[in-house]
């Protein structure tokens, strides 16, 4: 792994855990055992910087799970069902969602720096955006598809940050048993 990649995972787990104003440039240096000169080499404007590449990179692996799920299922409930049982899998397994939520860096930064929200913004509209397509598919009319996305993007963003709140899958599990039936 290049050094850029290994600065980008290492801080983008460190910003999931910690938050982005508890994650510290010294700590993000020493976890990756590089140097000031380093990450400024790579993200020249800093911090700030870091998070937003690090936003898009979530982006791009939380779309591409989706889609993959999306895909191999016929229709949106069960692949709707087969995506939360996957969070609740990770969440027991792991006892967190790290890889899967970003709802921590949106509740911090959203109000703080309009590029930090227009990067969490760009993940929830990619996100609604494949339950719209799948939606549309399965004959719901584009006005109910949207406004079904975004109760999806909502329900299941929710479930995941009560999961993490309550140290519990049962949020999601709940979620699990009522969302899919209301489609």
């Amino acid at each position: 792994m290049d050094t850029k990649s290994l600065i980008i995972d290492i801080a983008t787990s460190l910003f999931q855990q910690n938050g982005y104003k508890g994650t510290g440039l010294s700590e993000i240096l020493k976890a990756c055992n590089i140097s000031k000169g380093s990450l400024y080499h790579h993200f020249p404007n800093g911090k700030e910087e870091l998070l937003i590449t690090c936003l898009q990179s979530l982006n791009a692996a939380i779309t591409t799970d989706i889609k993959e799920i999306f895909e191999r299922h016929s229709t949106t409930q069960e692949a709707t069902n087969a995506m939360i049982e996957k969070l609740i899998v990770n969440f027991e397994k792991e006892g967190t969602l790290a890889g899967y939520t970003f709802s921590s860096i949106v509740s911090e930064m959203a109000s703080l720096s309009d590029p930090v929200r227009n990067a969490c913004a760009q993940l929830y509209n990619n996100i609604q955006d494949i339950y719209f397509n799948k939606l549309v598919v399965d004959g719901f009319s584009e006005d109910n598809a949207f406004s079904i996305a975004l109760m999806l993007t909502a329900s299941i963003e929710g479930g995941m940050l009560l999961c993490l709140t309550q140290k519990s899958a049962e949020p999601l599990k709940g979620i699990s048993k009522l969302l899919p039936k209301m489609l």
